[in-house]
């Protein structure tokens, strides 16, 4: 499991939030039921990201990363009790709003 930390505006603006959240775990591990509500665009890296939304709230629930076949991207947000799981890393600093502060305790900033 790795817990990332992304200020790119297009997860700003999906999040509504000055960052989104995504907690990694491998394919295997992770399974989904229930339906859902696809949405798929392309990222700052230039590869495609399936996003997977709650058809009753319209809250992200999951995303596919094209560029991490072998991962799922769970939002934080949607764990019954997010408060055990800390982010090790955080991406697209140079789009992070100048009023956010962070403190992450492993693996750094890229």
């Amino acid at each position: 499991m790795k817990v990332s930390i992304c200020h790119c505006r297009a997860c700003q603006r999906r999040s509504g939030s000055a960052f989104g959240v995504a907690v990694f775990y491998e394919a295997g591990q992770v399974t989904a039921a229930g339906n859902h509500k696809a949405f798929l665009r392309w990222g700052e890296s230039g590869k495609k990201l399936e996003f997977r939304f709650c058809p009753c709230c319209g809250s992200t629930v999951y995303w596919l990363p094209e560029f991490r076949p072998n991962l799922v991207a769970i939002a934080l947000g949607c764990f019954e009790d997010p408060s055990g799981i800390e982010p090790t890393q955080s991406v697209y600093d140079a789009m992070q709003l100048p009023w956010v502060s962070l403190c992450l305790r492993s693996e750094g900033s890229h």
